[in-house]
């Protein structure tokens, strides 16, 4: 149940805060350097950091979460030791996948 729940909150956060901040995005880069500074700043403080980190872990659990919900639409992992293992493994390997995402940003 909280992996549904999930998948469907980040679903939505992604959808009423990505949005909204890749739009910003955009158009802070059209609007020439001064604009693309602000949105740079915003964007590395620590509450612009919070949001990008929730939006990429938002991203990543719903990517693992979509595809539990397919591998279980193909009729597999019903039982319930295993549907409760791919729940588990699901939320685990969103949060490895983001850290993972940010570790490889701080390389570049």
């Amino acid at each position: 149940m909280l992996v549904s729940i999930l998948h469907r909150v980040s679903g939505d956060g992604m959808a009423l805060v990505g949005l909204p901040v890749l739009l910003w995005w955009l158009g802070a880069m059209a609007s020439g350097a001064q604009a693309y500074e602000t949105f740079l700043g915003h964007a590395s403080s620590w509450y612009g950091m919070i949001v990008l980190v929730g939006l990429s872990w938002a991203f990543f659990n719903h990517l693992c979460s979509g595809i539990r919900h397919f591998v279980l639409d193909m009729g597999a992992g019903y039982e319930l030791h295993s549907n409760r293992r791919y729940s588990i493994l699901s939320m685990i390997f969103a949060i490895i996948l983001t850290a993972a995402f940010w570790a490889a940003l701080k390389l570049l």
